[in-house]
């Protein structure tokens, strides 16, 4: 799982524009990074385009997904990622990015024809952060928790069980060996009953 880039653009007008933007190139050789980078910016500022304010979208393309979300405020938040990468995740750190950019940077900021990039450097921290979807997401991490803990109790039940198995199998040989020692009881009886001691 991977996110590959982080950016808020201006999409009420055509073509859009990177407000502000971080990618991480490091998946690819240093020969192909700046390709792949064009390639995202491109992609990005299409799916932002044809995102609606107020809507949320997932877009696949190849080995990749653009999750996108518009805002009324004349943004979008894009997230490339991988396919594996959960949506539910990508879609609340767009919301944080766009809701802390739209705090930091009035519309004024970024109302010219075309607008300068802005500061965000919390995107350098996500981007980082967000690489372990389940560290970052507090539900993805009680859920890991859950499944470990539910892996561990599925063992511990199942040596329970294995346990009850052997203890049945003693309580078995317990009864085989009393009815043993009854009937050797009863022969020993029956032979020393012919010979009387002095």
């Amino acid at each position: 799982m991977k996110i590959y880039y982080i950016g808020v653009l201006k999409n009420e007008d055509k073509p859009a524009h990177e407000l502000c933007v971080e990618k991480d190139l490091s998946s690819y050789s240093r020969f192909t990074g700046s390709n792949y980078g064009q390639f995202m910016t491109l992609f990005a500022k299409t799916v932002a385009e044809r995102t609606r304010p107020g809507q949320r979208q997932d877009v696949e393309e190849q080995a990749y997904t653009f999750h996108a979300y518009g805002r009324t405020e004349g943004v979008a938040g894009i997230i490339i990622t991988d396919k594996d990468y959960p949506g539910l995740v990508a879609h609340q750190l767009l919301s944080k990015i766009v809701d802390e950019f739209l705090a930091r940077h009035p519309r004024t900021s970024f109302s010219a024809q075309n607008p300068p990039l802005l500061d965000l450097p919390e995107l350098k921290d996500y981007i980082v952060k967000y690489q372990d979807p389940q560290q970052a997401d507090s539900i993805m991490k009680i859920q890991r928790e859950l499944d470990e803990t539910k892996i561990v109790l599925h063992k511990t039940i199942e040596s329970v069980l294995q346990r009850g198995e052997k203890i049945d199998d003693l309580v078995l040989k317990s009864n085989d060996l009393s009815n043993q020692s009854r009937m050797f009881y009863t022969q020993a009886k029956k032979q020393n009953s012919c010979c009387v001691l002095m």
